[in-house]
């Protein structure tokens, strides 16, 4: 008999070395005309993109697939440490705008590093180990699409 996965198992911890300084790719974060250019998976657009940028406030973004299919993702920032550090809930909905996935928090860290800024994403706890590794692939595509825009940006 194996064990469940542990929420170690099922929480994804990603970093990334940018090329820009930290107040850049703070605000790529945190400003709905930044977040546009490079929100979402390879191939995604971000044609909403609704912020009450406080703690406090909420978040609504529609991600829209290659293939014209749309994801909703939203939630609550819970605290926002300028520029080193960012904490809001994850929600998502299905195409029938029904919640398809618990609640889970996401952390990002923003260290400045020799002019460059080392972001670390922590998302937990994610239901199962498949629902971790998608989120895991959707996630370095989109700090790649992230990379590149702060390239350009700075």
């Amino acid at each position: 008999m194996s064990l469940p996965p542990s929420p170690a198992d099922r929480t994804l911890v990603l970093t990334r070395l940018l090329a820009a300084p930290r107040s850049l790719v703070f605000q790529a974060w945190t400003q709905p005309g930044h977040l546009a250019r490079w929100w979402g998976p390879a191939g995604f657009t971000l044609p909403t993109c609704e912020m009450d940028f406080r703690a406090g406030g909420a978040y609504r973004f529609c991600m829209r697939a290659p293939d014209g299919r749309d994801h909703w993702v939203w939630g609550v920032y819970r605290e926002i440490v300028e520029p080193e550090r960012l904490v809001f809930t994850w929600e998502r909905e299905d195409e029938a705008g029904l919640r398809c996935q618990s609640s889970m928090v996401v952390t990002v860290t923003f260290a400045e590093q020799a002019g460059q800024t080392r972001l670390t994403l922590h998302q937990a706890t994610f239901q199962t180990t498949a629902d971790c590794a998608d989120h895991h692939r959707g996630w370095k595509e989109c700090l790649e699409r992230l990379a590149d825009w702060t390239t350009q940006a700075h």
